[in-house]
Parts: C-alpha cells; sequence; structure tokens
C-alpha cells in the first residue's frame, strides 16, 4: 500500500505566498509522474502541475509563471512553490502519484488533499 501524505496548505493574503509538499511512502518499485491537482468550491477537478521522474513538467495555462513544481527521486516527495497567489487559486489541492507496485503492477494514487485559502 502507498501513502501520500501532504502538507503546508493554509490562508495566505492575495500576492503571497505558499509551499505545498508531499510524501510518498509504502511498497514502491518506481513513480514515475508526480503532480498536483486541485478542486475548487462548485468545480472540478483540474491538474496544477506535474513533473515525471526525469524532471520534465506541465502547467495548467492560469499558474504559469506563478507556480513551480519539483521533486526529489530519492526521498519520494514533490514540492509545489505557489508565488502571486489569487483568490481564484482557493482551492482543495491533491497530491498524485502514478506509481509501480512492482514490475507488472502500476496504480494511481492520491492524497487527502488540503486547503489553500486566498482572501484578504
Amino acid at each position: 500500500q502507498v501513502q501520500l501524505v501532504e502538507s503546508g496548505g493554509g490562508l495566505v493574503q492575495p500576492g503571497g505566498s505558499l509551499r505545498l509538499s508531499c510524501a510518498a511512502s509504502g511498497t514502491m518499485f518506481s513513480i514515475n509522474t508526480m503532480g498536483w491537482y486541485r478542486r475548487a468550491p462548485g468545480k472540478q477537478r483540474e491538474l496544477v502541475a506535474v513533473v515525471t521522474s526525469s524532471g520534465s513538467t506541465n502547467y495548467a495555462d492560469s499558474v504559469k509563471g506563478r507556480f513551480t513544481i519539483s521533486r526529489d527521486n530519492a526521498k519520494n516527495t514533490v514540492n509545489l512553490q505557489m508565488n502571486s497567489l489569487e483568490p481564484e487559486d482557493t482551492a482543495v489541492y491533491y497530491c498524485n502519484a502514478d506509481v509501480k507496485t512492482s514490475p507488472l503492477s502500476r496504480y494511481t494514487y492520491w492524497g487527502q488533499g488540503t486547503q489553500v485559502t486566498v482572501s484578504s
């Protein structure tokens, strides 16, 4: 069983910064992509940013230039540095990992979610 544990959410004023962290633990053969998704009130969950095991990244257009995703393969962690936060960034943020638990078994795991609120 693989667990993803997130930390770092909270309340911040517009223009402020937050850093989200996610650590994967459990029986893992390898981790492919890791990333962050979010679900705002009344909206569907959407991709924020993902990073492959080789370091390639992809961002939602709405966060490009403001958010930076990074990954530590040795520690099985992924971080999301969020700068210039806007009220529209308010959402529950979920960590995601595409994990091989064996050479032939591949699953997608989700964290429990962490609330980010951008408000004055």
